[in-house]
């Protein structure tokens, strides 16, 4: 598997550019690339990411990963930082897709995040961005304890087929308001419940499985949703 470092450059953002990682087994063996955004507390080189990623590219796709500015600025000043505007973040998102369609040409791009990550994909799909589905790992629906302020006003705009990886004890998405909220997207949703499962998909000994598991089955099942839905 080979691996290059990137640097994307940003028009809108505190900082001028962001990190990116790029990653393909040689030869590539499917038809689909994935552009994989983090989660809020992390980077793209967390070992979930990198687990994911590295999952991912074992099992075909080319894989980009990479930093929004506030978690640019928190790796290189070494301190925590709270997550851009909704605008910058979509803006490296954006600039992200770019580098990857630049270095995949014709293949399908599936836009996949953690959480925050995500949440973003979702936002740049209902806007139009070109990619060919999304997979939404833990998709936070409302912030923890807060089911009033759900986040799905958007999913009567998004058109392509969707693969939602939930944990039955994640704390940011009630499935009952998940399930509602699915009935308005636009598109073809799936709905893949991680029992036991919490928001970072770590599970319970008294489940009988461990996190690797757990992680493996999630790749495994993006493999083959992807399958199914392009052939």
């Amino acid at each position: 598997m080979a691996e290059l470092r990137l640097t994307l450059p940003l028009d809108n953002a505190k900082i001028p550019e962001i990190s990116a990682v790029f990653e393909e087994a040689a030869p590539p063996s499917r038809g689909s690339a994935i552009l994989l955004a983090h989660g809020a507390g992390f980077s793209m080189d967390s070992p979930f990411m990198a687990s994911v990623a590295g999952g991912l590219c074992r099992r075909g796709f080319a894989v980009l990963r990479f930093n929004y500015p506030y978690r640019e600025r928190a790796v290189r000043e070494k301190r925590q930082r709270l997550p851009d505007k909704p605008e910058i973040l979509e803006h490296a998102h954006s600039r992200a897709l770019r580098a990857l369609e630049e270095r995949v040409g014709d293949r399908r791009i599936l836009l996949a995040g953690k959480s925050l990550g995500g949440r973003m994909a979702t936002h740049l799909a209902a806007k139009g961005e070109s990619a060919a589905a999304l997979v939404l790992l833990g998709y936070p629906l409302h912030p923890p304890g807060k089911p009033e302020r759900i986040r799905c006003e958007h999913f009567p705009a998004i058109a392509q087929p969707a693969l939602f990886l939930q944990g039955t004890r994640d704390k940011l998405c009630r499935l009952d308001l998940l399930q509602t909220a699915l009935e308005r997207y636009a598109g073809t949703a799936t709905l893949e419940l991680i029992e036991d499962a919490d928001h970072g998909f770590h599970v319970r000994k008294s489940s009988g499985r461990s996190d690797t598991e757990v992680l493996v089955g999630l790749l495994d099942r993006i493999a083959e949703w992807e399958t199914e839905t392009f052939g």
